[in-house]
């Protein structure tokens, strides 16, 4: 069966290839897949420009957390080259005070030497709290994170620090939208997707996944691919 839809990956914070797994494997059949590699920049905007290089004309996109932040540059630089959008465990606001400065506590850590001490620290924040010791899930995020390294998170937190408020872009996307989040997403909680689907309108889909956290394709990796391939064929 040939493959319907050229599909990009934009993984998180700290995150590599592995978040999508499930998803590479689950929607083969109907995609040609990518995931992109958002470790050289250290801004959205570069990190943008970078896939869209390395992208076919027209595609479906879909990221998480920072990779969503990606995604929404992506739909203010070419959006005409996106035939759908999802947006994961993501925002659409900037960083408050309150998390600048944790993040900027967890740069000094990691460019203190005590980078492999962050991930344990992060993991509570980015799972449910029954996966964070969970095999396949706790221990897969520590993984990601030992191959991502030190200086791709201090690019990846600089980015995030420095994105602009997207709010009112969203409302001049006009292709299917999927927004995504875990229940019990603390780092990005329901109430922000909430608001990105009322300013996309009538193209958003609201899916909340139910005992997922941050990392909902990791935690739920079913229920994401089914939502992921009713985005792609509806």
């Amino acid at each position: 069966m040939m493959a319907e839809h050229e599909l990009i990956l934009l993984p998180g914070l700290l995150c590599d290839e592995k978040l999508w797994h499930h998803q590479v494997q689950a929607l083969s059949d109907i995609c040609n897949i990518s995931v992109a590699d958002l470790t050289r920049e250290d801004n959205i905007p570069d990190m943008a420009r970078a896939v869209l290089r390395r992208a076919p004309e027209r595609f479906a996109l879909a990221g998480l957390s920072m990779g969503g932040y990606v995604a929404q540059e992506i739909m203010r630089q070419e959006p005409e080259r996106v035939e759908r959008l999802a947006l994961v465990n993501t925002n659409a606001r900037t960083d408050t005070p309150e998390q600048i400065a944790r993040r900027k506590s967890m740069m000094d850590l990691a460019d203190h030497g005590k980078f492999k001490g962050v991930t344990p620290m992060l993991l509570p924040s980015f799972l449910h709290p029954d996966h964070v010791e969970k095999e396949g899930i706790g221990d897969v995020v520590l993984q990601m994170a030992e191959h991502t390294g030190k200086d791709a998170f201090l690019r990846h937190q600089n980015a995030i620090m420095h994105r602009k408020d997207g709010r009112e872009d969203l409302k001049k996307i006009n292709c299917p939208v999927l927004i995504l989040c875990g229940e019990q997403d603390t780092l990005t909680p329901p109430k922000v997707h909430e608001e990105m689907v009322d300013a996309i309108g009538d193209n958003a889909t609201f899916v909340v996944v139910e005992h997922a956290g941050h990392l909902a394709p990791l935690e739920q990796p079913n229920l994401v691919s089914a939502a992921f391939r009713k985005w792609l064929t509806e």
